[in-house]
């Protein structure tokens, strides 16, 4: 939830026409990435221009009345010039030019390509307002109420017949489809979701034979570095996506291959290691984050795949009416996993975050409208979970990168989070989650082996 104003501006329209409370750090924020991105490095002035700019939007409109973003953004453009900060103001504006291209672009995609699963989405917030936990508030109610196992129990059996359903479509497809891909963005609950389709699948008689995609690295040497000596595993061009074409081919021809091993520890591949063939009651399985990506199956008639995408499409809303982002619910899914998993701090899961999310947005989403069925993975009951065991790493992200120009992503996402999960009741008990559980991918104590 965003902070409460204390100044003299209270709200404010945004483009949508909500009416929500005006945040002043977002004004402080833009105006320094702006002026990060030109050299500077001072935040103490970001947010000095950022009152400013608050005082002069209500001398202009007056302190009881609701300006819009674009009449403050407006006004940063005109205090920058005005306070002697040229180069800032060409980067602001810049920064706003590049903004409404990017909404246009969205405006022009959503009317040609639909690639927001609109449908889905109204059936998930009708799913959660029916069973009282589309708000922050709501699921405190539930916890205080005592019914938390019980809303534990709902959303695990909504997910399973949701996931039961792909894999009945996917029977009916059969002899014609040869290979299944299940994909999704980073800690959508890809595993679990191949797991449990796959259950239903062997019990009629058909098995999914997985190619470890994750095999087809190339040497992490050849992998591009940026400016902070971190390898980027999320492009998938970091794959030797032709070999994975040409295997996949001659596995459909009925031939014996041998796939690559891939060492993460040493970040080398040795070819010809795994010997693999596909037997007839058996489909391949591309279980992968890049599974949508044409070039990984161009090899393969589009009739003889089936495409599942998985994505956390939560509608659950804080007090101010914003919802939570799904990529902020699935950022504090694998900040637990790679905590356990890999070894690394929550605050590192945090800054390599957008290297997940440009990925995601080049390589995932814009083929989200060729798939052939779509599974909600995210679970309100959840988020109580992630605020007890995440929440104080986001105050500490916050203050400790406030005022690194370079670092500026991760603490909007950090303060963003921080403000959605303040007002919720944390839940230290996770007994009420299944074994079975897809959030057991995550927060550990599955029965499925990961």
């Amino acid at each position: 939830m965003t902070a409460p104003a204390t100044g003299p501006i209270q709200k404010i329209v945004k483009r949508n026409g909500n009416v929500v409370t005006y945040d002043r750090d977002r004004i402080a924020t833009a105006i320094f990435k702006a002026a990060a991105s030109v050299g500077g490095s001072d935040r103490q002035t970001a947010e000095s221009l950022a009152d400013k700019v608050e005082q002069i939007v209500a001398g202009t409109y007056g302190e009881t009345s609701i300006p819009t973003v674009e009449d403050i953004q407006d006004l940063v453009e005109e205090t920058l010039i005005k306070e002697g900060h040229a180069r800032t103001a060409r980067a602001y504006i810049l920064y706003r030019a590049r903004r409404a291209e990017a909404r246009e672009g969205r405006r022009l995609q959503d009317q040609y390509f639909d690639n927001i699963p609109y449908k889905k989405i109204y059936e998930v917030l009708r799913w959660n307002m029916d069973h009282g936990c589309e708000s922050v508030d709501g699921i405190n109610r539930i916890i205080e109420e005592g019914r938390y196992p019980d809303l534990a129990k709902a959303v695990e059996k909504r997910y399973d017949e949701e996931v039961a359903l792909g894999a009945e479509q996917m029977l009916e497809r059969i002899p014609g489809v040869r290979i299944v891909i299940i994909a999704g963005p980073s800690s959508s609950g890809k595993t679990t979701t191949t797991i449990k389709a796959s259950e239903r699948l062997e019990a009629a008689g058909i098995k999914l034979k997985a190619i470890n995609v994750d095999n087809y690295f190339y040497d992490l040497e050849m992998h591009p570095k940026d400016e902070f000596g971190d390898y980027d595993y999320e492009t998938p061009q970091a794959l030797d996506l032709e070999l994975i074409n040409q295997h996949l081919t001659q596995l459909l021809e009925g031939q014996t291959i041998k796939t690559p091993h891939y060492d993460f520890k040493t970040g080398t591949r040795t070819l010809d290691v795994h010997e693999m063939k596909i037997e007839k009651n058996e489909i391949i399985l591309i279980d992968s984050l890049h599974g949508l990506y044409d070039a990984m199956t161009h090899s393969i008639p589009a009739d003889q795949k089936f495409r599942l995408y998985i994505e956390t499409l939560g509608q659950v809303r804080n007090r101010d009416g914003i919802f939570m982002r799904w990529a902020d619910n699935r950022l504090m899914r694998r900040m637990i996993r790679d905590s356990w998993h890999r070894n690394l701090q929550p605050l590192q899961t945090l800054t390599h975050w957008h290297y997940v999310r440009r990925s995601e947005l080049r390589n995932i989403i814009p083929f989200i409208s060729s798939v052939d069925y779509v599974v909600n993975s995210a679970m309100p009951h959840e988020l109580p979970l992630l605020k007890h065991k995440l929440f104080k790493f986001f105050p500490e992200a916050m203050e400790t990168y406030k005022d690194e120009p370079k670092r500026q992503d991760a603490y909007i996402r950090a303060k963003r989070v921080h403000d959605m999960l303040k007002d919720m009741t944390d839940m230290p008990d996770d007994s009420a989650i299944s074994e079975r559980s897809l959030l057991r991918e995550f927060i550990g104590g599955s029965q499925y082996k990961y």
